[in-house]
């Protein structure tokens, strides 16, 4: 039943423990009771999920759908992973049964099966979930049992399988799908029917006298009926004999589908329609296509509807029912501690919970995403109905003008002043009359109606949202400690500021609330205004005119107390790219203001503008980038528009030295000469190896030497320091933190328990595995300078110089008694090493698995490092890689105040550079470790590793092969096959280069006739086994290859690609192996 009235709705939304926040806007009657629920769909496909996660953020439960013919699909497990993320409660529908019965012929007992391992499947990934987060829980419980002034229980016994097993209110935390739960819906959307086992065992009851209590725990697993007893007994299977389930239920259902679509029977219809009292039209009874005939049947049978609403309403929590862990999660990220917040902030966690709607309750509202809208859809510049006072001032206007009219034309006195003034009503008092009975508010309707506008898609979690009232817009880095000592808060935050407007250190400004708006229908364009002028707590709203406020997301609060909101999951990360230019370069305004639209637009996509003026958008896979096209072209920008071939990223690595050649024959020499071909304009490319590996660089006016060495990371510290990235990150923020005069307690506290036993526990874990990875590694955990890129990518950087004992990034988790103090140019040497790895020499893309070691960092003076580069070039005798000559070398360590010089005003000059953190020299430091990184990769054997995705695809028997060679084709990789029982379909996963991705989907379709289709999920990094060098060299590869040797070599074509693409001096030839060709003219 729909709403017919806007103040209806305003009545619902008052009424918090009726209100549910799932998806379209609709009233609906449940018994006596009247509900409001907020429905958003999201889209099902891998590359839309940011959407769901936008959606998940602002509803309060979720209904998940599975498909029972395909299973639990990738996207399952993204979707359940984003609602356990948000703490929100989800409800099962298992879909499109009617294909078990049309499609794959099942008996009703092997449908039970196929069902029962479907929910298992799905079970399974839940218990993964809650595994996980217990484990972590159990950290956090412990240290606060620890510190608690009662010890009546014993710290290390807590047990978290309380949840499970031993809480009273059970029902209400159970974490499983079970349909003797009522949280599990059988449905068939297309045929429009679906139930719960509520709803039969209710059936049964009646027709069995049996207790319905008894039939709703036993209707669903291993019971079946003792017809003599008439008692439910257990060991259906075991006994043979037919479960209950599909005795009362799917034998009833497949029993009408046999009588309508399979054998068309007549007789059996009208007997089924006749004794379940339903009422078929006589229209659909003689329709001939007998899906029509089913679905006038089931829908009055079983309709979907009744069943979704009846577990939405009875599952899924309302508002009030929000836990505090949630609450927790949306005010404080996982890296601090609640108890850690101001006061004035801790105190709003009780309005989350009250869902109080007053007005001095503070407003606290969160932004998931911006809606774009045309701005002739907006109601303000829609003709609308009429009201009946309206109509009564305008017949009255009307009456008078007529009169006015006739007195003139018989001559008598004209019309006083006072009636002229009312017959010329203005147009802001009296809106323009329209013969139709619907006008346009002249006050509300805007003069230029082209062009889009954003409204924010928003959740009210405190307070009561009016139009007309002031709220601040909080920065993703606003920080309320920060901000509430601010006496002077209220004269820096200027009416009208923008986004645009802020510094580095501000992140609030302030709107006035002016428009205010209810999404309904089913089309995204459907927008209808809000005329109450206030929206109560916990309702889902859009807010027009924060389009120059916020770009994605964002926090809207009537208080500064209130922090940012956490940041919301994505499950797909961007990582397909292209850049853009319109097909007419006159456009290329419209294609700007176009990606600023789309970038504002979509939650995931990323527009950038990289350094050769390409404009580029991030997507997250080949649909999400032929959507962002497409909407490009046709809403935001609505010119043409030419786009580049993809741009995939890839990774810089080394190995170790390989043992066998490319023909599997034991190489002798392994001592691989540097690739020095491709090194960076104006780099030197001289040699500067001391021994295997290890490379001597110095500063440009040679008064600090390096050695460095690189070496493979061991794979599975790669993994760990991959898998790892936020709480690295979280160390290396904690740790500058410290490094900047801040005390050991206060960084402790801003530090989440959870957190900083996660720290430990990969610390201990990546001491683990450097001690099995041989002596090399040894306390290389305790060496650990810096990790990079950004410090907290998967490469590393280790301290190994003599004398140089500087502070372990553990510290910041570790009761550590030494001093936090670094040497000069410290951050010079990592941020050296934070460019390398960031820009490989391959072909600047980002290094992985790859460690470097600093084994020397010493200040000489001008003479002796100028006599060794000469000796090194005459060829004079070296000892250990050092030349024998009177100087002094000093090292860093050594070196605090002042260097060694030849003469005091070098002296002084080089003692002011080193005193200037940011001077000349530490540029020069800075580039010298980039170099010497650079320089030791190359010494090694170098890869390139590509990105993978993990490919799933389901197909028949027929067309495996096709599949497998549309997959070998594009250089895929088939993990495992696996038939699912009772079909004929095969499930198989594989992995494909994202690089060879683009139209595989088509490509795959096409070759299977539609038989197979693929979803792709990012999964990660391979390295390719090729030299991207490789030339052959023995006799034996000669022979397999040939002395051309032109058989692809896929890192090399990789990397060219890359190089080409950024403008990087590419070695290769346009005519190779040419030979004699015949002219035109003598074709002889």
């Amino acid at each position: 039943m729909r709403t017919k009235t806007l103040d209806q709705l305003a009545a619902l939304q008052k009424t918090p423990s009726n209100v549910r926040n799932i998806c379209i806007l609709a009233h609906v009657d449940h018994d006596e009771d009247k509900y409001l629920i907020n429905l958003i769909d999201s889209p099902g496909h891998v590359d839309f999920s940011s959407e769901v996660s936008t959606a998940v953020r602002l509803c309060d439960g979720a209904v998940v759908l599975v498909d029972v013919v395909e299973g639990v699909c990738p996207q399952t497990h993204a979707v359940l992973r984003q609602a356990w993320l948000e703490n929100i409660k989800p409800v099962l529908v298992l879909n499109k049964i009617d294909r078990l019965v049309l499609e794959l012929k099942m008996s009703p007992l092997e449908a039970h099966i196929h069902l029962k391992q479907i929910l298992e499947q799905v079970n399974l990934l839940t218990n993964e979930l809650f595994t996980s987060e217990a484990m972590e829980k159990t950290s956090t419980e412990i240290d606060k049992l620890q510190r608690s002034t009662s010890r009546e229980a014993d710290p290390q016994s807590y047990d978290w399988t309380t949840l499970e097993d031993e809480d009273e209110n059970m029902e209400n935390k159970n974490i499983y799908f079970s349909p003797d739960q009522d949280n599990v819906v059988f449905a068939s959307a297309l045929d429009g029917w679906g139930f719960r086992i509520s709803h039969f065992a209710e059936l049964w009851a009646q027709k069995l006298g049996m207790s319905n209590k008894v039939l709703q725990k036993t209707l669903w697993g291993d019971y079946y009926l003792n017809v003599k007893n008439k008692r439910v007994m257990k060991g259906a299977q075991s006994k043979g004999k037919k479960p209950l389930f599909v005795q009362f239920v799917l034998e009833q259902i497949w029993a009408v589908y046999d009588a309508i679509v399979i054998s068309r029977d007549k007789e059996k219809t009208d007997k089924i329609v006749k004794s379940l009292k339903l009422k078929v039209s006589a229209r659909d009874t003689r329709h001939n296509d007998p899906r029509i005939q089913l679905q006038a049947v089931t829908s009055q049978w079983l309709p979907v509807s009744s069943a979704v609403l009846a577990v939405v309403v009875d599952t899924l929590p309302s508002p009030l029912q929000m836990t505090e862990e949630r609450v927790e999660k949306l005010m404080c990220s996982h890296i601090q501690r609640f108890d850690s917040l101001p006061e004035q902030t801790q105190h709003l966690k009780q309005h989350f919970l009250s869902c109080n709607p007053t007005t001095d309750t503070p407003v606290i509202v969160f932004v998931s995403k911006m809606f774009p809208v045309e701005r002739w859809q907006l109601p303000q510049n829609k003709q609308r109905p009429l009201t009946e006072e309206e109509l009564q001032i305008r017949r009255d206007i009307a009456r008078k003008r007529h009169a006015e009219k006739m007195a003139f034309e018989e001559g008598k006195t004209d019309t006083n002043t006072e009636d002229s003034e009312t017959a010329d009503t203005p147009p802001e008092e009296v809106p323009e009359a329209a013969t139709n009975g619907v006008a346009i508010e002249a006050g509300e309707a805007s003069s230029d109606l082209g062009g889009h506008v954003f409204i924010a898609f928003a959740h009210v979690f405190s307070g009561t949202v009016k139009k007309g009232c002031t709220l601040y817009v909080l920065g993703p880095k606003h920080d309320p400690g920060k901000v509430l000592d601010k006496p002077d808060l209220e004269g820096e935050i200027t009416p009208g500021m923008t986004v645009r407007d802020l510094s580095s250190s501000q992140h609030i400004t302030r709107f006035t609330v002016k428009d205010l708006y209810l999404f309904m229908g089913q089309h995204s364009r459907s927008v209808w205004s809000y005329r109450s002028y206030k929206v109560p707590t916990d309702n889902i709203l859009g807010i027009g005119g924060l389009e120059d406020h916020i770009l994605k997301s964002g926090t809207i609060s009537s208080t500064v107390a209130c922090p940012a909101f956490t940041e919301m999951f994505f499950d797909a990360d961007p990582i397909v790219r292209v850049a853009i230019e319109p097909a007419h370069p006159g456009d290329m305004t419209a294609v700007i203001q176009g990606l600023k639209l789309l970038n504002q637009a979509d939650p995931c996509v990323q527009v950038l503008v990289q350094e050769t003026g390409e404009h580029v958008i991030i997507t997250a896979g080949e649909v999400h980038l032929h959507r962002c096209i497409e909407d490009l072209q046709e809403r935001y920008a609505k010119v043409e528009v030419s786009a580049s071939a993809p741009i995939v990223p890839f990774r810089e690595t080394i190995i170790d030295p390989p043992k066998i050649d490319r023909v599997n024959e034991a190489i002798q020499d392994q001592n691989q000469p540097i690739k020095a071909a491709i090194t960076r304009e104006g780099e030197t490319e001289e040699e500067d190896a001391l021994e295997e590996g290890l490379i001597e660089v110095y500063t440009s006016n040679r008064k600090c030497v390096l050695h460095v060495r690189a070496a493979p990371l061991p794979e599975s510290v790669t993994c760990l320091l991959s898998n790892h990235p936020t709480i690295i990150k979280s160390l290396e923020q904690n740790t500058t933190a410290r490094f900047s005069d801040k005390s050991e307690c206060e960084s402790e506290v801003k530090m989440n328990t959870a957190t900083i036993e996660a720290l430990k526990d990969l610390k201990a874990k990546l001491k683990k595995e450097f001690e099995h990875s041989g002596d090399f590694w040894n306390d290389a955990v305790d060496q650990i300078w810096s990790f990079g890129p950004r410090r907290n990518g998967p490469n590393i950087l280790l301290n190994r110089i003599p004398g140089y004992q500087r502070p372990s990034v553990w510290s910041s988790i570790e009761k550590s008694t030494c001093s936090m103090q670094c040497q000069n140019f410290d951050s010079s040497v990592v941020n050296g090493f934070q460019m390398a790895t960031l820009s490989g020499p391959l072909c600047d893309e980002p290094m992985i698995g790859v460690c470097f070691v600093v084994e020397k960092w010493d200040y000489v003076n001008v003479e002796s490092s100028s006599v060794k580069s000469r000796t090194k070039r005459s060829g004079q005798p070296q000892v250990n890689g050092e030349v024998k000559v009177s100087s002094r070398s000093r090292t860093a360590a050594d070196c605090d105040e002042k260097l060694d010089c030849d003469s005091p005003e070098e002296d002084s000059h080089v003692s002011k550079q080193k005193q200037v953190a940011f001077g000349p020299f530490s540029g020069q430091l800075m580039s010298c470790m980039r170099d010497g990184c650079r320089r030791s990769y190359q010494a090694q054997p170098q890869r390139l590793s590509v990105a993978m995705y993990k490919c799933t695809i389901q197909a028949t028997t027929e067309v495996l092969g096709k599949l497998y060679a549309v997959l070998g084709k594009r250089n895929g990789r088939v993990i495992s096959e696996e038939m699912r029982e009772g079909t004929q379909i095969f499930s198989v996963q594989a992995t494909l280069p994202v690089i060879e991705s683009f139209g595989f989907a088509q490509d795959i379709r096409k070759k299977t006739s539609g038989l197979a289709s693929p979803q792709l999920t990012f999964s990660h990094w391979e390295t390719l086994d090729i030299d991207p060098f490789w030339t052959p060299t023995t006799e034996e590869e000669y022979t397999h290859f040939g002395e051309k040797a032109d058989s692809d070599n896929r890192a090399r074509t990789y990397m060219n690609k890359v190089r080409k693409r950024k403008g990087l001096k590419v070695d290769e030839k346009i005519v190779e192996h040419g030979e004699k060709q015949r002219t035109l003219t003598k074709m002889k």
